[in-house]
């Protein structure tokens, strides 16, 4: 029988110690393992998030700048060249005689800058009646270029008020013929 007992106890000892080494030697380190391999998982998905995030952003600042782009092409349409001045000054006469007001009186001043553009003030006089005076600033409002009436002094002139004068600065915004227009850069997201 004492074998007997020497036996079971070494069986016990086997079965028994087995499973408790094998937590100590395997179990336990693949689990650490298998945490600190889902940690950096998480991390990477963190990051591959941010990426994405950061890739969004670029496809829409890349639409953004396009569309800023094409804004600016817009607006540069609407800017006559210098050369262009003049006929652009006939075209306002004829719209005040055309209004029904006296030929105007136009007196040039000299091109001031503004931003990357230049602004050619007209010092102007006109009269006649203030519906025609009305129909002609609608006209000048409704010009494909860009423009900016300031300075007005409208006066009545004789006693039924039906006649009026109108000074102002009619301010005309064109593109210097001697100054390229800077392209806008695009947005590339910092790649090189």
């Amino acid at each position: 029988m004492a074998g007997f007992g020497l036996r079971a106890a070494i069986v016990s000892l086997v079965v028994v110690g087995l499973p408790v080494s094998s937590y100590f030697l395997v179990f336990r380190p693949t689990n650490v393992k298998l945490k600190r391999d889902v940690a950096e998982c998480e991390q990477k998905e963190k990051y591959l998030a941010k990426l994405d995030e950061l890739a969004s952003r670029d496809t829409d600042l890349a639409k953004a700048n396009e569309e800023i782009a094409r804004s600016i092409k817009t607006i540069e349409a609407r800017l006559p060249s210098g050369k262009d001045m003049d006929a652009l000054v006939r075209q306002v006469s004829d719209l005040a005689v055309a209004s029904g007001l006296k030929s105007p009186a136009i007196k040039s001043g000299k091109p001031l800058p503004a931003a990357m553009y230049m602004e050619q003030p007209l010092e102007m006089e006109v009269s006649g009646g203030f519906m025609g005076f009305w129909a002609f600033i609608a006209q000048v409002e409704k010009l494909p270029r860009i423009t900016r009436v300031h300075d007005l002094k409208v006066t009545a002139v004789g006693r039924d008020d039906v006649e009026m004068r109108a000074e102002f600065t009619l301010s005309i915004y064109f593109q210097d013929d001697r100054v390229a227009v800077v392209d806008t850069p695009k947005v590339d997201g910092g790649r090189q």
